[in-house]
């Protein structure tokens, strides 16, 4: 895929290490909307920065940027992850991962998100990933079920 690309008036590039900040930025506004305790998101944010800058120098953490002139306005995050073969992907060992959806609110109701999750797509059929997995919001819902995301049986549970 090109490094930069030209989408609905703006600019789409790869992230990079410089994005660190941005990226932090984002999660932690995307996790304060979704109703984050701001306090816990400071030291989540304290602790994902260095996972992160780590992820983003070696390539395990890749994703895009969308940029209006120079300024990022949306973002989204990916990443392959082990996985053993399944049968919604029988004869993979990974399955691409999406995070970090975010569009500055300034910028939204105008299919940016969507447009990253395409970019998503794209990128993971690059990669020859077959199958992929998000953690969406009520917000994010609608956006990723007219792109054939469906909800799955997953459950959780914090270990304590």
């Amino acid at each position: 895929m090109a490094d930069t690309i030209e989408l609905a008036g703006l600019t789409s590039r790869a992230l990079a290490p410089p994005d660190l900040d941005m990226i932090c930025t984002h999660r932690e506004n995307m996790f304060l909307e979704a109703g984050g305790d701001p306090a816990n998101l400071k030291i989540m944010t304290e602790h994902f920065r260095p996972w992160l800058q780590t992820r983003l120098a070696d390539g395990r953490y890749y994703g895009f940027a969308l940029l209006d002139a120079d300024r990022p306005i949306a973002a989204i995050g990916l990443m392959s992850i082990d996985w053993p073969p399944h049968p919604s992907h029988p004869t993979d060992d990974q399955r691409g991962y999406v995070l970090n959806v975010f569009v500055e609110p300034s910028h939204r109701r105008r299919g940016l998100a969507s447009a990253l999750m395409q970019l998503a797509d794209v990128e993971f059929k690059r990669r020859r990933l077959s199958f992929a997995i998000l953690h969406a919001t009520q917000v994010g819902k609608p956006v990723y079920e007219p792109l054939g995301w469906k909800g799955t049986s997953e459950m959780a549970k914090p270990i304590s």
